[in-house]
């Protein structure tokens, strides 16, 4: 079972040659606003397939979920990839939780309903639900209240991208693609799907 990488941000550079620092590990010292290029996303996605086909169930259905919207965009890159490693059938479905945030009366007439497709039954499946970046928790939770109204599964586990510090509520993700260990720093993801470059940025 592959591991989740890094615990500042790994940045896929040939392993040093001399010293006793962890090849390819950035310190806060030496961090630039690019965290992750095109590359280093593709790597990281290749390895948190591996760590879910590692972590997954037998003999249960699965089914990835986004998180609207780069959760979505992320899931379908990832079931690509668990194809490539054998795995299927895999159902596929977007989740929408902005009806289900806690600060929806904050926001008001600024939330954007954009809609849940989901057309199989979760009963009884194992749910990886996929998000770009795990920050408060909040957006996790309001996801995993939208899911039990849908159904019941057998077990729902997180996928993300990036897990950054700063958690407000007792959630953690089962498997993680990379961990940025400063705190207060912002992480922002951008993809080519919906933003037109793959990219992930700090600051």
């Amino acid at each position: 079972m592959i591991g989740p990488v890094g615990i500042i941000g790994r940045l896929f550079l040939p392993p040093a040659t001399g010293g006793d620092r962890l090849p390819g590990v950035m310190s806060a010292a030496s961090a630039s606003h690019v965290l992750l290029d095109a590359a280093g996303i593709a790597e990281v996605l290749e390895r948190l397939a591996a760590e879910i086909r590692a972590g997954l169930p037998e003999g249960v259905p699965i089914a990835l979920i986004g998180i609207r919207s780069r959760g979505e965009v992320l899931a379908r890159r990832l079931i690509r990839l668990l194809e490539g490693l054998g795995v299927e059938p895999i159902d596929h479905g977007t989740l929408d939780i902005t009806l289900y945030r806690d600060d929806l009366a904050e926001i008001g007439p600024q939330a954007r309903v954009r809609g849940t497709e989901i057309d199989f039954d979760l009963s009884g499946r194992c749910i990886i639900l996929v998000d770009d970046v795990l920050y408060t928790g909040r957006s996790v939770r309001s996801a995993m209240d939208a899911l039990v109204d849908l159904g019941r599964p057998q077990a729902i586990r997180l996928a993300v991208l990036i897990d950054r510090p700063g958690r407000e509520l007792p959630i953690q993700a089962d498997f993680v693609g990379l961990r940025f260990s400063e705190p207060g720093v912002p992480v922002t993801v951008l993809l080519t799907e919906s933003d037109g470059i793959d990219e992930v940025r700090i600051g």
